[in-house]
């Protein structure tokens, strides 16, 4: 029977969309072959990523504005910017003084007097810039790149390029993450091989005593007979994946079967933390209530980045007051700051005494900064501010002891060596050997890349 072109398109398109659909999966999984090779020598090996959940104020912490203490109630003498996420007042002077600390004499708010002690050791940001006033969309762009479309998270974008080093522990692990404002997406691998996604200990919502994964072990199995059901799962996976060709979802299920094996000998001894000294513990704050939670968090990342965990993220989210100060300002900046103060600096200096800092990158901050201008009762908050604010850095081939950047006589905006959140992704690819034009995944058609089609790696802080 002889077909029209009409009839003979109608009757085949359901097998377009087969043939596409093949030509989709083989270009991820050929990009999924391409990973885990550095582009260039690295000056870091793995990151820390201590993430302050709701936007700690600039210049109450590590950007000192002399003109703010002198303008206080003042209105702003510039204009505010154009989309605000809520309106604002007068100016409001920080209420806490600063003091300069180390050789460097950098300029570091009495909310942080351990990390004032440690200033020679960081590289303070005080520049960086994003675009979104909320959180959500602010907590997306800060771990994705986007906060518009659901993309791989940079710490799946780092394992993806880097692969692991240790192959019995996730190379992406996130400890006490908020569920909130992006939640899982925060730490998804996306279109990204499924392997690379953050593996979650616990939430945010929980003690970090209760920061566990889940059936790690089995008391009623022994490890023989779990390798023998395993053994006979992916023999099933792989008759498949031999008849149906590459197949990047079903390798990366694949692979995550066999972590999820090999994390029974190494994840409980990681999360052992009896075996550490008392003075250690101390270090972190663990024998005082009030830093024990965060101090615990602080030094589980350290025994990971010990392990060759390739990303551990660390957040500090309190459940009352985060750092997210509409109002409240004096109390909840006070508490946070206690919370975090003594484990940040105490993992500085543990990293710098086993000779971890030089090759292991610790970053710091949120998802944005506050206003100069105050808000709500009492002259006692300030809003969301992704205009100019406040991240640093240490360790992982970074110069430290310096400021870069600036923001205005206010601390509104960015106005000196502004650094937007593509560029420090960049600059954080690049000091682990990768370069972020280089490092894409071919999806639905196109390249994608962390930094989209923007970024620029910061030379200028790199030792």
């Amino acid at each position: 029977m002889l077909l029209s072109r009409r009839q003979l398109l109608q009757r085949s398109s359901i097998g377009f969309g087969s043939l596409a659909l093949a030509s989709m999966l083989a270009e991820e999984s050929a990009s999924a072959a391409r990973s885990s090779a550095p582009h260039h020598p690295p000056k870091a090996k793995r990151i820390i990523f201590l993430f302050m959940k709701g936007g700690p104020s600039q210049m109450d912490t590590f950007d000192y504005k002399p003109k703010l203490q002198e303008n206080d109630r003042k209105p702003l003498p510039f204009d505010k910017p154009r989309v605000q996420f809520a309106p604002t007042g007068d100016l409001l002077a920080s209420p806490w003084k600063f003091e300069r600390y180390g050789e460097s004499g950098i300029a570091v708010s009495e909310l942080f007097p351990h990390v004032a002690e440690v200033v020679d050791d960081l590289c303070i940001i005080n520049s960086m810039h994003g675009s979104n006033p909320a959180h959500g969309g602010a907590c997306l762009k800060i771990h994705t790149g986007s906060d518009t479309f659901v993309r791989p998270s940079f710490g799946s974008w780092i394992t993806y390029g880097l692969g692991t080093e240790n192959e019995n522990l996730p190379g992406f692990i996130t400890i006490c993450p908020t569920l909130a404002h992006g939640g899982t997406k925060n730490w998804s691998s996306a279109f990204l091989p499924a392997n690379h996604s953050g593996t979650p200990l616990g939430n945010a919502s929980q003690s970090s005593e209760q920061a566990r994964i889940k059936f790690i072990q089995n008391a009623n199995m022994s490890k023989e007979l779990q390798r023998l059901q395993l053994d006979l799962t992916q023999s099933l996976n792989s008759d498949f994946r031999d008849a149906a060709g590459p197949h990047a979802d079903l390798e990366a299920r694949i692979q995550s079967f066999e972590l999820a094996f090999r994390m029974q000998t190494e994840m409980p001894a990681a999360l052992e933390l009896a075996e550490e000294t008392k003075a250690t513990q101390s270090l972190y704050g663990m024998d005082n209530p009030g830093t024990a939670d965060f101090g615990r968090q602080c030094l589980i990342a350290r025994r990971f980045a010990e392990r060759g965990v390739r990303f551990v993220q660390v957040t500090h989210s309190n459940s009352e007051v985060q750092w997210d100060q509409h109002g409240n300002l004096r109390k909840g900046h006070q508490q946070n700051a206690a919370e975090v103060d003594k484990p940040i600096a105490g993992l500085l200096r543990d990293l710098k005494a086993r000779g971890l800092l030089e090759d292991t990158l610790v970053l710091w901050g949120g998802e944005f900064g506050r206003t100069p201008t105050c808000q709500g009762a009492g002259h006692d908050g300030r809003d969301h501010n992704p205009e100019g604010f406040t991240m640093w850095l240490a360790g992982g081939g970074v110069k430290s002891g310096i400021q870069y950047g600036k923001t205005d006589d206010f601390g509104y905006y960015a106005i000196e060596n502004r650094v937007h959140i593509h560029d420090l992704h960049a600059t954080i690819l690049h000091l682990l050997g990768l370069d972020h034009l280089r490092l894409t995944y071919r999806h639905a058609g196109r390249d994608f890349r962390l930094t989209d089609v923007a970024g620029h790696v910061v030379e200028d802080i790199i030792a």
